[in-house]
């Protein structure tokens, strides 16, 4: 099969999900014997720019009719069986759809997260979940200044929801959903539901796991250093777990972002926390390996969670906020505990139930990885993409035969 891949990429400073899924299965199909090629555009390209093109970047996010001209042209061109689009914000915009209309080649597109409904995409605001503009219009958005707390940022993506809504349900072959909660959200707000199946996120084999006898050394947070990502619950549940002896482990907390210097002051001389800064892969792969549990107490909902995959690939056990999609990921009590969401006291109380149990650790590590393996392994993602391309083929087909 040769499949064309479109996505921006974000930018390389922080750390990204999307862009080690989308990088691993262009690998996996490769590997497989199938044809991939790629038309990126890359976030960190926006910063070389001239005044004037940085100026403009805002305007280009609804509609950049450039990128148009060019993905049909290079679709007439070259004729893959299949275009799968990821991220399209900020440099490619929902004009890569108009463009495989106009090639007549299918389109496949990954929803990572909201954006369809929800202008930073996120389903948050100030710390809580929030739906205001889901079905509706995204003003509300605007006026809460969503994205980067920024009302003028947050416009060109309110304009873009607002003008792209149609564009996406029609311009698609085929939508992905990376969770069944992600899918409900989406339907609920109006997307067609035939159109959308749900295909979870692969983890490779890692290369290192955690040894079945083992119960770990530490408790792990892997992740953005961002309030929606549930890191002060984490610190304040910590807090209370020393207030009352502590765990007997350490906090290992490994990442960046916004609240990096808050991580690092609170971690600063302390026997029972450690701070560790971004780790490169393979680091992180032995931070998971050599973990009680992983911690992913996010405040927003999830549309995946590829930390707590990749923990269940290693077979080591989460300990994650009881919504999202880590209700569907993490059976409770089983590969792992949930916890209320956004309640410290509830979260300090699975971390001192799991770091207490070593033998209920070893129990849930097990349990965790023959779940990676029956529904989140490399040939299990390859299967369902494959079934995805040739759905949509078929699809597309169903619709030209229909219009003759």
């Amino acid at each position: 099969m040769r499949v064309l891949v479109v996505h921006n990429r974000y930018g390389s400073a922080q750390p990204s999900g999307e862009n080690n899924v989308v990088d691993r299965e262009v690998e996996l199909l490769r590997s497989a014997g199938h044809r991939v090629d790629l038309f990126e555009r890359r976030s960190d390209d926006i910063g070389g720019r001239s005044l004037l093109g940085k100026v403009a970047v805002p305007l280009l996010v609804p509609w950049n009719p450039a990128v148009r001209r060019e993905l049909a042209a290079r679709l007439r061109a070259e004729r893959p069986d299949v275009v799968h689009v990821h991220n399209v914000f900020p440099l490619l915009s929902p004009a890569v759809l108009a463009a495989c209309a106009d090639a007549g080649v299918p389109a496949v597109a990954t929803l990572h997260n909201y954006t369809q409904v929800c202008p930073p995409g996120t389903l948050q605001r100030d710390g809580r979940p929030c739906t205001e503009c889901v079905g509706g219009s995204p003003l509300p958005a605007v006026r809460h200044g969503c994205y980067r707390g920024s009302r003028l940022a947050t416009v060109p993506l309110a304009v873009s929801l607002s003008a792209n809504r149609r564009r996406w349900w029609s311009g698609a072959t085929r939508f992905l959903c990376i969770s069944r909660a992600q899918r409900e959200v989406l339907v609920g707000a109006g997307m067609p539901a035939e159109l959308i199946a749900v295909k979870h996120n692969f983890v490779p084999e890692p290369e290192v796991r955690r040894a079945e006898t083992s119960a770990g050394e530490h408790l792990l947070y892997l992740g953005r250093l961002a309030e929606a990502k549930g890191v002060r619950l984490l610190m304040t549940a910590w807090d209370e777990l020393a207030a009352d002896g502590g765990v007997g482990v350490p906090l290992v907390i490994a990442g960046t972002g916004p609240l990096e210097r808050e991580v690092a002051a609170w971690a600063a001389d302390r026997d029972d926390v450690r701070y560790a800064g971004l780790l490169d892969p393979a680091e992180s792969r032995k931070a998971v390996a050599r973990a009680v549990a992983v911690v992913a107490p996010s405040t927003w909902l999830e549309a995946f969670g590829l930390v707590v995959v990749e923990a269940m690939a290693a077979g080591v056990p989460v300990v994650a906020a009881g919504h999202g999609a880590f209700v569907e990921l993490v059976e409770d009590g089983v590969t792992g505990l949930l916890h209320r969401p956004g309640d410290a006291a509830s979260l300090a109380s699975r971390i001192r139930r799991i770091a207490g149990r070593p033998d209920l650790g070893r129990e849930l590590g097990r349990a965790a990885r023959s779940r990676y393996e029956l529904g989140f392994s490399p040939a299990v993602g390859l299967e369902r993409l494959l079934e995805e391309y040739r759905t949509a083929i078929a699809g597309r087909s169903e619709q030209l035969g229909g219009s003759r």
